[in-house]
């Protein structure tokens, strides 16, 4: 009989948090949330470049009697968005995948005492 090496009870204990039932579930909600937000802003970036190299006259329409154009707004617009899905993707995460994720490094812990 020999003792379970360290690697070997790291190796059993990633196994036992890999069959968890909330490891499924965070992977799921990670999944649900990432991919339509992902989803998303590629299609308002890649419209943004098409207009830009397709739709010149709309994109160089001046705004408020300006030089302000609407591939300027549309520009600055990528950044907002930017801003906002990491914003709501750490609201997310916070409330929905956290807890599941501190429960998991529980058990993991515990299994790798064992």
């Amino acid at each position: 009989m020999s003792e379970e090496t360290g690697l070997e009870r790291e190796a059993r204990a990633y196994e036992t948090v890999h069959e968890a039932r909330d490891f499924q579930e965070l992977k799921r909600r990670y999944k649900n949330f990432v991919v339509p937000w992902t989803a998303a802003f590629m299609v308002w970036y890649l419209a943004y470049v098409a207009c830009n190299n397709w739709a010149r006259g709309f994109m160089s329409h001046q705004l408020f009697g300006t030089n302000i154009n609407v591939a300027l707004v549309f520009g600055l617009l990528q950044f907002v968005s930017t801003f906002l899905i990491a914003a709501l993707y750490g609201r997310f995460a916070n409330r929905k995948l956290d807890p599941l994720a501190a429960g998991l490094n529980a058990k993991y812990k515990r299994e790798r005492r064992r």
